[in-house]
């Protein structure tokens, strides 16, 4: 099946400038247009609604704010990068909070283009999806409020600090911890912010297939070394995989999720190192399944925390959301019809045990 290539629209009057990026563009497979105007890029934005605009801030005829206002009212989930010149990038700010999702000054390297325009197809994607949380009720229908009215200000504030940080002297010890504190502050927020959707986001049944549970561990555990990599040269691995599991029917980038988050669980239980143990099996009692046993020797938990590590937004951690778990068991009990068991003893670590069937279709 052929892919279909994602639409970009360029929006700037500098021919040799959108000639340059409509190279570099079509490289990579997409489907590029362009407008050398602000009533142009409208008329394009209008009858070939394209998923991303790069959009430049100076247009001979209508202001780039003005374009962005029409561009939102034709397709709000049309994503929108702003081009600026050196100089404009206090304009570019205040228009990511009309809705711009990133800003990029000229000149443009070709690797921070080709991030952004990632970056914010991803952020479309995810925007795209909040909307099919209305059937959850209460609290959960707060969450793509929340979403909305978080990553907006983030944004803008991430687009705020990259200025300050190229047009500060970093050698000042102190502004540059202050500016190290504020990114990992927002990327903390977006993290829960991601968390609150994973919670609520309703199975994709399209993206379910057979999947080989050795090869989500192997993804996982290579992925685990390079984001806690100094945790994890303290940490002897072990793999003890039954071969040739059958397939589990499942959503490839839901139960990586799961795992990860067990995983890095285990992992940062063991700040002075440890051991951590894998093991798959098959079973076939009443029903066919595939367990996997996630082992570390870690600092455990208390007995009266075992039965609450499951809620929303509780959480033994300092820097914890609440939601990982919670996001794990809905994942496997309810969109996999699996089952997720916790044990664990305080300073002597943690057993985590996850079924899945083989075989099992959603909704079978």
């Amino acid at each position: 099946m052929e892919t279909v290539k994602k639409k970009i629209l360029v929006v700037d009057d500098n021919q040799e400038f959108v000639g340059l990026i409509r190279k570099i563009l079509e490289r990579k497979d997409f489907n590029v247009s362009i407008a050398l105007d602000g009533k142009t890029a409208i008329e394009k934005a209008l009858s070939d609604v394209p998923e991303l605009v790069l959009l430049d801030l100076k247009l001979p005829d209508i202001p780039g704010e003005e374009v962005l206002k029409r561009i939102k009212e034709i397709d709000k989930d049309i994503a929108v990068i702003v081009i600026t010149g050196y100089g404009g990038e206090q304009v570019a700010v205040e228009m990511m909070r009309k809705g711009a999702i990133d800003f990029l000054s000229k000149p443009i390297e070709h690797e921070l283009l080709l991030s952004s325009i990632k970056n914010a197809l991803e952020i479309r994607e995810a925007q795209i999806e909040d909307k099919g949380f209305e059937r959850y009720p209460s609290l959960e229908r707060f969450f793509p409020f929340l979403a909305h009215e978080v990553r907006n200000p983030l944004h803008a504030i991430s687009g705020a600090l990259a200025i300050i940080q190229r047009r500060s002297d970093l050698k000042d010890d102190l502004l540059a911890q202050s500016i190290k504190i504020i990114n990992e502050e927002v990327q903390h927020l977006n993290e829960f912010v991601q968390e609150c959707l994973n919670f609520v986001r309703p199975p994709n049944i399209v993206r379910f297939n057979g999947v080989e549970i050795r090869e989500v561990i192997s993804v996982v555990m290579n992925l685990i070394s390079h984001m806690l990599e100094s945790e994890s040269k303290k940490i002897k691995v072990i793999m003890e995989m039954e071969p040739h599991l059958p397939k589990v029917y499942a959503n490839y980038e839901e139960i990586k999720q799961v795992f990860l988050n067990i995983v890095k669980n285990a992992f940062e239980s063991m700040p002075e190192g440890g051991e951590f143990t894998i093991k798959t099996c098959a079973k076939s009692d009443s029903s066919k399944h595939i367990e996997i046993n996630f082992i570390d020797n870690g600092i455990g938990v208390k007995k009266e925390n075992l039965d609450k590590l499951f809620n929303p937004f509780f959480t033994t951690k300092l820097r914890g959301t609440g939601l990982g778990l919670a996001v794990c068991r809905r994942i496997i009990v309810e969109r996999h019809h699996g089952k997720i068991y916790i044990e664990s003893e305080e300073k002597k670590g943690t057993v985590v045990r996850v079924e899945l069937p083989t075989g099992h279709r959603l909704g079978d």
